[in-house]
């Protein structure tokens, strides 16, 4: 949880603590000392207007309207909170408990939360208000079954990340029961984010509650709380309106601060990170996500406004990178690959518009940032090499000050600081530290290649994305440029998003390659499986069409027949299925998914090829 320090620091956070501890002293006085005034009826002053002796006027039996409002703080907020604990802790345990179930038991489990998120919250409640009973005790159990599917769909996602993890699997091994998987190693990677929640959720409930007992729902005679004396002092609104502002009022009061609570604390957190991660003198790398994930993508969609109408570049592509793995996007061009880091990155074209399920770097979701927390947390987590440093490198300025310019903003570091570390990240790269007095239009393509690997460098990033590096540069060049990322990967620990059109390169560069074709993957596998184990027709093609030199000189170079599919005009089925030779009429019908084979290969075809073991051997030449 972020630290007392931190909170002191804001005005917000004072105004919220105030607010905060004024409730709770109502609540643990109000009884004490209004409690008899609220309760004691007198005849001789009923339906009294504000005066003297009654701030807020008196009720039909002739109670002090105002002592029974302040009184009214300790059940009202009571309630409240029971019904979000018991909300949070079911949802929380259901969408949990999906890390460490079963393949099938997962499946049906997340289906159970879809079915849950179905049905609107406050209709749910107020059904189950209704099946319960009227009272308290049914309101309360109605708020909180409502509240479920939230709290659940919520901790299924964060679980997500930790479901894969590697002490998740060594726990496995050493034969702990899931209930002890899930208690040491699942909720305490994903409590800050719940326990935000709950804060905020708390205010949400509060009114909720008042409004059943509004309805009649909920808290009922001889009781009352926020909600029935509101209902109560609504008929005489016209004629004396204190009487029903008086309860409305603090009900706003309290509210307001739990969600000012939720937004302090969510600030706090989030503004920490950076700081924890970069100490004053040395930065430090990046650390990956709660989980060990760097990056976590699902279901990531862009489209792109054309003058012949909308198209999708890239469809419902899914991705992740552990610290230190070095993972290859290959496809022909217009497949999608550089749209999909361009994505991540954030640095689509103007018009450009972007769906996803999730997109988490570093432990943060992207889309839970403000637009400056984002930017922020891209520049210092994330870094991109792209295919033409020429273009990417300011001409008009000296390599110097394109290098120090990421830690002088970021990080606030001095000129000196931040030369010095400049020189440290060249000679990482294996330039000289005269190269920071040189313009781009000084050096040669490889050593600006290694500029911009040395830009990156400067801000520690957690994930390096490298778009096509050794594009336009000679085989030896291009070995020295892998040779270099490579030494980064082992000395930082950052991930490798190497997107290259060389399958070869990519086969010996990398761990994992992923496939992409019009815009999706259609196959994930282990490099090493390139050789002879490939499922889809489309990588098979593009493994066979890489150049052997052993072969005849009278020997036409192999080629993938046909061409891409027209963005324009999308298929139904396989978007490969033109080209494929062997297309049955399902894949024109239907589109495959991307189904597991297992050992972490994964292939979306309908017939996929059987394996082979006489393919030759994938090497770059």
């Amino acid at each position: 949880m972020p630290r007392p320090s931190a909170l002191g620091r804001s005005p917000m956070a004072w105004v919220t603590g105030v607010m905060l501890a004024s409730l709770v002293v109502l609540a643990l006085a109000g009884p004490l000392l209004w409690g008899a005034a609220a309760d004691r009826p007198n005849p001789s002053a009923v339906l009294l207007g504000p005066s003297a002796a009654h701030p807020a006027g008196t009720d039909g039996l002739g109670r002090d309207l105002l002592a029974r409002v302040l009184t009214a703080t300790r059940p009202s907020l009571l309630l409240a909170l029971a019904s979000v604990v018991l909300g949070a802790t079911a949802g929380v345990l259901l969408g949990a408990c999906t890390a460490v179930l079963g393949r099938r038991a997962r499946r049906l489990t997340a289906g159970l939360i879809n079915l849950l998120l179905a049905f609107p919250a406050l209709l749910l409640a107020m059904f189950l208000a209704v099946v319960f009973g009227a009272g308290t005790t049914g309101a309360v159990l109605a708020l909180a079954a409502a509240a479920v599917p939230g709290f659940a769909r919520l901790a299924q996602t964060l679980a997500a990340g930790v479901a894969g993890t590697d002490h998740l699997a060594a726990a496995r091994v050493l034969g702990l029961r899931r209930h002890r998987l899930l208690w040491r190693h699942v909720l305490p990677n994903i409590a800050e984010p719940l326990l935000l929640s709950v804060t905020t959720a708390a205010g949400t409930a509060l009114v909720a509650l008042s409004g059943l007992s509004f309805l009649g729902l909920g808290v009922q005679p001889p009781g009352y709380d926020w909600g029935q004396l509101l209902s109560q002092g609504l008929d005489r609104i016209y004629a004396e309106p204190l009487p029903a502002l008086a309860p409305g009022l603090a009900l706003l009061y309290a509210a307001l601060a739990f969600q000012l609570l939720g937004e302090v604390l969510a600030g706090s957190a989030a503004g920490r990170g950076p700081v924890a991660r970069i100490p004053a003198q040395r930065p430090a790398p990046s650390g990956p996500a709660e989980g060990g994930t760097v990056l976590q993508v699902d279901d990531l969609t862009v489209e792109l406004p054309t003058p012949g109408g909308t198209i999708r570049p890239v469809r419902g592509v899914s991705l992740s990178l552990r610290p230190g793995e070095i993972v290859g996007l290959v496809g022909e061009s217009g497949s999608g690959k550089s749209l999909t880091a361009l994505a991540i990155a954030d640095l689509l074209p103007y018009g450009a518009r972007v769906s996803r399920r999730t997109l988490r770097l570093l432990g943060a979701d992207l889309a839970a940032l403000t637009r400056k927390e984002r930017d922020r947390h891209l520049a210092t987590g994330l870094s991109v090499i792209f295919q033409n440093p020429a273009s990417a490198l300011n001409p008009s300025l000296r390599i110097g000050t394109q290098l120090t310019e990421a830690v002088r903003t970021h990080r606030g570091a001095s000129r000196a600081q931040a030369t010095a570390e400049a020189v440290d990240a060249l000679r990482r790269v294996g330039l000289p530290p005269a190269v920071l007095r040189s313009r781009p239009h000084q050096l040669s393509g490889g050593q600006r290649q290694r500029v911009m690997i040395a830009a990156g460098l400067m801000v520690r990033p957690g994930l390096i994305i490298a778009d096509e590096p050794t594009t336009a540069l000679d085989v030896t060049v291009q070995r020295q440029i892998t040779r270099l990322l490579t030494d980064i990967r082992r000395d930082t620990s950052a991930a490798i998003l190497f997107i290259s059109h060389d399958i070869a390169l990519v086969g010996e560069f990398c761990e994992r390659v992923l496939v992409m074709y019009a815009g999706t993957v259609v196959e994930a596998l282990p490099a090493a499986r390139l050789a002879d184990r490939t499922r889809h027709p489309y990588t098979r093609a593009l493994v066979t069409s890489v150049p052997d030199l052993t072969a005849g000189r009278d020997r036409p170079l192999p080629t993938v027949e046909g061409a891409p599919p027209d963005p324009l005009a999308p298929a139904p089925g396989c978007p490969f299925e033109p080209r494929c030779p062997r297309r049955q009429d399902l894949c024109a019908e239907q589109a495959p998914p991307l189904d597991d084979l297992g050992a972490g290969h994964r292939v979306a075809c309908w017939y996929p090829l059987p394996v082979t073991a006489d393919t030759k051997p994938v090497t770059a030449s």
